[in-house]
């Protein structure tokens, strides 16, 4: 009996842990075959994609190590990344050279976003999500204000081709022509007919290989104790709101340089809009991968990529292929990218109440002995 109860706790323990990933290869091992896309087209897209959007994802880490959960907050980044970019673009330089410059540009602006979003979230330990959610449409306001009218005013715009006729404010769409994909570019190599971002790859590995770092020092020992029980971290001399404060600063510069990568892959800036669904995704991606709000890692980064993505391509062909009309996929990918969120947030609220319930069986059988 004991023996049963301990492997249907093991199964239970692996489904509930394991649920999102799950679900998803399920639902795209029925989708693949359904879309009709050869191996090799959705080997290239997943190259891409990984290439494209894994830097972004990699952000989100450092926060949930200090235990702040998800953070919506790095939209703030992606706004200080754009402005870098477009600054960079009114001056005329492009290249790879562009492309680190508009980095540099924009890292003092992200670090500024960071400190705020680490304050805030501070005066609200407990609702961090929520308060960075709300805390990233209130900053979008402040850059439309920027972008839309101190642009042009009060911050000089001279290149034509990116300012408003009125004279003042930045055009919606920017053409990136001179740093579209200048670093994915940077080292050619081809596999077939699959083009490899070398260079891009590099730096996500570089990143990849500092937070496994960072993991190892004394302040990502700091971070993890803080992240389990920030009472004994204090009690154990470490600063618990300066440690919480540089983590989102890490993850706000990260998710800018992020950005960066992602514009220069795509080759078009949407001033407006660019950013919108930047935490969204990258926070959906992350927990199709495994993550949850408190534990996630680099293997569910890139796993979380791979499973989104090929949802993304091959969800409004299958949509069509089913039911006659591929705006099905696409409102299934809209619902995918929201849904998980509330989902993988509910399994681990379901998780947390069943490791409550083992141990109070488990205590209970101690007792008894």
């Amino acid at each position: 009996m004991t023996r049963k109860t301990g492997f249907k706790d093991t199964i239970s323990r692996l489904f509930i842990g394991n649920a999102v990933p799950i679900m998803f290869i399920i639902l795209i091992a029925f989708a693949i075959p359904l879309s009709g896309f050869s191996s090799g087209y959705l080997i290239q897209e997943m190259v891409t994609r990984l290439g494209r959007d894994s830097f972004l994802v990699l952000s989100l880490l450092l926060p949930i190590m200090a235990g702040m959960g998800l953070n919506f907050g790095i939209v703030l980044g992606a706004m200080s990344g754009q402005i870098g970019i477009i600054l960079v673009t009114n001056w005329g330089i492009s290249g790879v050279g562009g492309l680190f410059l508009a980095m540099a540009v924009a890292t003092p602006l992200a670090v500024l976003m960071g400190w705020i979003a680490g304050v805030v979230l501070n005066r609200a330990k407990g609702r961090e999500m929520v308060t960075s959610l709300i805390l990233g449409y209130f900053i979008n306001g402040v850059y439309q204000l920027v972008v839309l009218y101190i642009m042009g005013k009060i911050i000089p715009i001279k290149n034509s081709a990116i300012v408003l006729s009125r004279g003042y404010g930045i055009r919606n769409a920017i053409d990136l022509k001179g740093m579209r994909q200048s670093l994915d570019k940077l080292i050619p190599l081809k596999i077939g007919d699959i083009p490899i971002p070398v260079a891009t790859f590099i730096f996500i590995a570089l990143l990849c290989l500092f937070i496994w770092w960072f993991a190892k020092t004394k302040l990502g020992h700091d971070m993890r104790a803080v992240g389990q029980d920030m009472a004994v971290a204090e009690d154990s001399g470490i600063k618990v709101e300066r440690t919480r404060i540089i983590a989102i600063i890490l993850s706000t510069v990260l998710a800018c340089y992020g950005q960066i990568i992602f514009l220069q892959n795509i080759g078009t800036l949407n001033t407006y809009n660019s950013h919108d669904q930047t935490a969204t995704f990258a926070v959906a991606a992350l927990l199709i991968g495994g993550a949850s709000v408190v534990r996630a890692s680099i293997p569910n980064v890139f796993i979380g990529v791979i499973l989104f993505h090929l949802m993304f391509v091959v969800a409004p062909v299958a949509g069509k292929e089913l039911m006659g009309s591929a705006m099905i996929g696409e409102y299934f990918r809209v619902f995918v990218s929201y849904g998980i969120i509330a989902v993988s947030i509910v399994l681990y609220s379901w998780k947390r109440v069943k490791e409550r319930e083992r141990a109070r069986r488990s205590l209970r059988g101690t007792k008894e002995l």
